[in-house]
């Protein structure tokens, strides 16, 4: 059993991809690291020895820390973060019990170069629809909590890319792009490792959605009359994006614990979807 400042991995799996999700902080010595150069999705690389630069962008927020084993390093890091007034806890069992749990690892390998404040920053066509409101979702819930997004022309993302040190995403000849039938939506999943039922089944929508394939989920028909009504309702790309967060959200909540559920609301009840 976990003590009262360590959460379980089955806890902290629980939130990632959720807003309500923590800070989490990898403390790993690079020598330990280098056997397995992979984050929790969503995690932050910080030296354990200086977790209190992290405190002024940690007030007010929840941390979780983890380093090989989930011992001395993150034990000792986030019981330094919580003598400065910041809610940490320490990963039960850290890196090598997630990986044992099978739980999705992201290469950093993978991860754009981080701008100097230390976020993440990509660039795609404006008037976002689907893929480019579901791609963004999945990097501030999985991969970089603190992402930029910069909506251009479509003739200016590659200048853009190169100028402003942005990582290009759905547009042409970019790293992150449709393949085949499967959208850019697909294509980060498979990047970043973020194997899981619950994306893989909201990536079938996405798809579907996203290439006017209705017949790959019923709820392809329903996502892309959202998608569409949000880009009459707003003219600001950010603004439109903020909004379909929303929406992400709440379908990864469906994908991820009520899928099987149904509604019926003549008889009032909540049941379980019959087998065919």
């Amino acid at each position: 059993m976990a003590s009262p400042t360590e959460i379980t991995i089955q806890q902290l799996s629980r939130l990632i991809g959720t807003p309500d999700a923590p800070v989490i902080i990898d403390v790993c010595i690079d020598a330990d690291f280098a056997l397995d150069p992979r984050i929790i999705p969503g995690a932050i690389r910080q030296p354990f020895d200086r977790i209190e630069a992290l405190v002024p962008r940690l007030q007010g927020q929840r941390a979780v820390v983890y380093c090989q084993k989930g011992l001395k390093l993150s034990q000792g890091a986030a019981a330094l973060l919580r003598a400065s007034g910041v809610r940490a806890e320490s990963l039960a069992g850290g890196q090598w019990g997630w990986r044992d749990a099978v739980q999705p690892l992201v290469p950093v390998a993978r991860l754009p170069v981080p701008d100097a404040e230390g976020r993440t920053v990509w660039v795609t066509r404006h008037r976002p629809k689907i893929d480019r409101l579901a791609c963004p979702w999945l990097i501030r819930r999985f991969v970089d909590r603190r992402a930029r997004f910069l909506f251009v022309s479509p003739s200016e993302v590659g200048a853009v890319a190169g100028k402003f040190g942005a990582t290009p995403f759905d547009a042409d000849d970019a790293v992150w792009r449709h393949d085949g039938d499967h959208c850019t939506f697909d294509a980060m999943l498979d990047g970043f490792g973020l194997k899981t039922d619950a994306l893989a089944r909201l990536a079938l929508i996405v798809r579907g959605a996203d290439t006017s394939r209705h017949d790959l989920a019923p709820e392809c028909a329903g996502l892309l009359a959202v998608s569409l009504g949000l880009s009459r309702m707003y003219r600001n790309d950010l603004a439109m994006l903020e909004a379909g967060f929303a929406i992400y959200d709440a379908l990864y909540r469906w994908a991820r614990d009520a899928s099987d559920e149904t509604h019926d609301e003549t008889h009032g009840t909540v049941g379980k979807k019959q087998a065919a």
